[in-house]
């Protein structure tokens, strides 16, 4: 599995963002924006937020989550499917932060907040259950003929090949 992780990681590494789907309460899914952090020990993926969110909310109801990314230049997609958990582990959070998240926490009357020392930031950690992922190995302009040939053929496009990983 780490072989296969490996290879997922080569192609999430230039996409920022994921979208993350969770299931609400009332069954329904919803996706949101979310950007991958550095790799470290305890999950297969991080992501950081406010503890006071539904995507919180959700995963503790509901761990499973799916992760979807895409690279518009290549046309490659990663969707991963794992299940989530909240970390409000304060080492962790030391070891992960990164200055731009400052952004992504409102100020209030705290002056830790948007620092690592912000009490409200939990980390949602993902471990690898499956993902599939396409990956491109044609130049641009052999990418774009398959298109158009199977557009106009109407035969489906050859424009890379189709991994699977399963833990």
């Amino acid at each position: 599995m780490r072989h296969e992780l490996a290879k997922l990681y080569e192609h999430i590494d230039d996409i920022e963002i994921a979208m993350m789907t969770t299931r609400r309460p009332d069954g329904h899914l919803q996706s949101r924006a979310m950007a991958t952090q550095k790799r470290a020990e305890g999950a297969d993926l991080w992501f950081v937020t406010l503890e006071d969110t539904e995507k919180v909310r959700d995963v503790g109801a509901d761990p499973h989550v799916n992760l979807a990314y895409y690279k518009d230049r290549t046309r490659e997609w990663v969707s991963v499917s794992g299940l989530a958990s909240i970390s409000r582990d304060r080492a962790k959070i030391h070891e992960l932060y990164a200055p731009d998240w400052n952004a992504w926490f409102p100020k209030g009357g705290d002056p830790r907040h948007g620092t690592k020392d912000d009490p409200r930031m939990v980390l949602i950690g993902v471990e690898v259950h499956a993902a599939t992922f396409l990956e491109v190995n044609e130049p641009q302009p052999v990418v774009l003929f398959e298109l158009v040939k199977g557009w106009v053929t109407g035969a489906t496009p050859d424009i890379g090949e189709m991994h699977h990983v399963e833990k």
